[in-house]
């Protein structure tokens, strides 16, 4: 793995005068206007891992000049991880600023709304302190029950086939409205995968892409701000690229060579020191990694996936250049994140849902008016995003969060905290990331210990060596010390799409999302 901060140094150095310039001008911004609350820019991706070029992931060379841009003029932390290795459970988690182990909430059929219908998240509580809250393309997880309307001012909606508002259990492809969607996986040309597993150039213009229609509607809200709003805003931009399927127009696939691609390093003894656990989640979806492998198509599909973080890359740059062409820009807290990583082949995975590397830690990116530009190694959770952002804006604070504000880090990277990260998965399965380690602790006892100074691809577990015990101990404590049960499925409700209304089958709980309210249509 390349050196993240040697990676980074290299491309601060090139771009350290307009990083000062806009420190400089932000400063003497918030002088001035002191009173104003900053706007919020809030950009977040999906399954994209640490494989951006100012983070050093991947071992090739990856075009992600935007992030990186963002990275030279705000915050990058280097070492930041995931709530949970997975989509509904991680941005429950971010967007309410509580774990799964407080909310019950470990997995992707487990509806937050319905099942928590008092707690406030990221939107309401600005939309609350007298924020206009605007937004489009997939923040909350994409189903009905993690995605009310109910939490904005007004919200872009992509149409997909058969599920106007939201993804359903269906695969929909964003160019159904325009033509009769094709059956199977077809552009891969690889037979016998899993869900989504698909990856090409799509037969419709770059403007038809489902996160060129997102970023298009961002852009063009930032593009009508005349510089004399009293409302401050906060605008969530949410991408859905990287994720699958990796659908992506031709000119992002012809940036990576196939012969300049590069594998993940293997170890063919990887598995051979885990526990049961352990080696159960490697196989959970290793099938479609074998079956990519065997087809000859593993540097193709890792293409695939290397083009769609540049297509982001690409909508991303999009959207900070209307922030920075605005009357705004100095008075934009800009926030980049994503909810989970994703295997390629590390310990012989293929997607997410593990308690390693490849699967938690994640781009996070902060700039705000007045915090300088710099590289904060500390570890750090998305849970923390919640309170951290309260903090910036100067929010009346939420006692509940189980996570902490960053704000003293932003202020000084270099601050020496013990707290490390914690990552949940599924209900009794944990890992704690420090600065140097990684331990895993499963539901049935089963451990792991990685020592990321010696071994950062994670090979050799220490779990079973006496000399690491007070190493484990010193970690363990930060393991959740209750776990709430389960949430109900989205199984065990009935949802109407019209009224947004949603009833416990068993109990006949009613939880509305208001549609008629706080919905305002935009399409």
């Amino acid at each position: 793995m390349k050196s993240s901060c040697a990676t980074c140094l290299y491309l601060f150095k090139g771009l350290f005068l307009a990083t000062s310039a806009f420190c400089a001008s932000a400063a003497i911004f918030l002088s001035a206007e002191s009173k104003q609350k900053p706007n919020v820019l809030f950009l977040c991706v999906d399954d994209m891992k640490d494989w951006v070029n100012c983070l050093g992931g991947y071992e090739g060379k990856v075009h992600t000049p935007n992030i990186d841009k963002l990275a030279s003029s705000g915050v990058l932390f280097t070492n930041a991880h995931c709530p949970s290795p997975k989509c509904a459970p991680s941005r429950a988690a971010i967007m309410t600023g509580l774990r799964p182990s407080t909310t019950g909430l470990y997995d992707n059929g487990h509806w937050w709304f319905p099942n928590l219908p008092g707690v406030v998240t990221i939107p309401m509580h600005f939309q609350k302190h007298g924020y206009h809250v605007v937004g489009a393309g997939k923040i909350f997880h994409h189903t009905a029950g993690n995605h009310p309307p109910s939490q904005w001012d007004s919200f872009h909606r992509l149409t997909f086939r058969e599920d106007p508002w939201f993804r359903g259990v269906k695969l929909n492809y964003p160019w159904s409205q325009h033509s009769p969607p094709p059956v199977g996986f077809p552009f891969s040309k690889v037979r016998g995968l899993g869900h989504e597993n698909d990856w090409g150039s799509l037969p419709i213009g770059d403007k038809e892409y489902d996160d060129a229609l997102t970023t298009l509607y961002v852009e063009e809200f930032l593009n009508q701000l005349d510089g004399d709003e009293k409302v401050p805003f906060f605008l969530a931009c949410g991408l859905f690229r990287p994720h699958l399927p990796w659908y992506v127009p031709r000119k992002y696939f012809e940036q990576y060579p196939l012969n300049e691609i590069v594998l993940p390093a293997d170890l063919d003894s990887d598995l051979e020191d885990l526990p049961v656990e352990g080696v159960k989640l490697a196989k959970q979806r290793r099938g479609d990694f074998k079956t990519i492998h065997n087809a000859g198509k593993w540097k193709h599909a890792i293409r695939a996936y290397l083009a769609s973080i540049t297509c982001a890359d690409d909508r991303i740059g999009r959207v900070l250049d209307a922030l920075e062409q605005s009357p705004h820009a100095n008075n934009t807290i800009v926030v980049l994140w994503s909810d989970h990583g994703w295997h390629l082949g590390e310990k012989k995975h293929w997607h997410k849902s593990t308690l390693w590397e490849e699967s938690t830690r994640v781009p996070f990116i902060i700039r705000a008016p007045g915090i300088n530009q710099s590289l904060c190694a500390q570890p750090v959770s998305l849970v923390d995003l919640f309170p951290t952002l309260n903090d910036l804006a100067g929010l009346q604070k939420i006692a509940s969060h189980d996570g902490y504000s960053l704000v003293s880090l932003l202020k000084n990277p270099l601050t020496q905290t013990k707290r490390p990260a914690v990552i949940e998965y599924q209900r009794g399965n944990a890992a704690v990331r420090s600065k140097r380690y990684r331990y895993i602790r499963y539901h049935d006892g089963g451990e792991e210990l990685y020592d990321h100074q010696e071994d950062p691809k994670e090979w050799r577990n220490l779990a079973a060596s006496p000399e690491f015990d007070s190493v484990k101990r010193s970690l363990a404590r930060w393991l959740p010390t209750t776990w709430a049960q389960s949430a109900p499925t989205k199984k065990e409700y009935s949802f109407d799409p019209e009224t947004f209304t949603w009833i416990h089958r068993k109990s006949g709980r009613v939880t509305k999302g208001k549609v008629e309210t706080t919905q305002r249509n935009t399409e």
